[in-house]
């Protein structure tokens, strides 16, 4: 449920995009973003970093997308939200003494330390190629499309390519450490 919960704007933008265009659909992204944050804080009594980050990045490139009416913005998006995430991944690897998927999941996971390395840096490169991946095909695959075509090609590989990149890359690493994932009852 959270997982669909997560990705609610991307499939409101989805949505919009089908049936209107890139600049209502941005509008709805960054209305649903702002309602996610809203009820996870209302619901939780807590902000969470991932929608926060998301929420800005949204907010000001969708922002950008509406004021100039150019979908460069929106498209830059994945990259940048990406692009944050790996450097907060990869960057704990240098700060702190543990990695910042460990403090995330160490509660659910028993691994040593050089596997939480392994499985930190491995996500931080799958963020930093996630980001590359998004601006190739935004601005650089297929050139000779027009305009609209492209940004269709585009909207279908940002909801489902790399939507699907990700859940594929999720199952490897936890079939990777499953063995480590602990099952200790919860404490009342």
């Amino acid at each position: 449920m959270k997982l669909l919960f997560d990705f609610f704007p991307l499939i409101l933008f989805f949505g919009a995009y089908k049936f209107y265009d890139i600049y209502l659909a941005t509008l709805v992204a960054m209305a649903a973003s702002l309602a996610q944050v809203v009820f996870v804080r209302i619901r939780h009594g807590k902000f969470e970093t991932t929608h926060l980050v998301t929420l800005f990045v949204i907010l000001i490139f969708g922002g950008m997308t509406l004021l100039f009416r150019d979908d460069m913005f929106i498209k830059w998006k994945p990259t940048i939200v990406n692009w944050i995430f790996a450097v907060i991944v990869l960057g704990s690897q240098f700060i702190g003494k543990q990695t910042v998927l460990e403090r995330l999941l160490g509660g659910q996971m028993q691994m040593p330390a050089a596997i939480w390395k392994k499985v930190n840096v491995s996500w931080g490169l799958f963020f930093f190629i996630s980001g590359l991946l998004n601006v190739y095909v935004a601005f650089y695959f297929r050139p000779h499309l027009d305009e609209p075509l492209r940004t269709d090609f585009w909207v279908n590989f940002k909801v489902f390519g790399l939507l699907g990149l990700t859940l594929a890359f999720s199952i490897i690493q936890m079939m990777l450490v499953a063995r480590y994932i602990t099952t200790k009852p919860p404490e009342s």
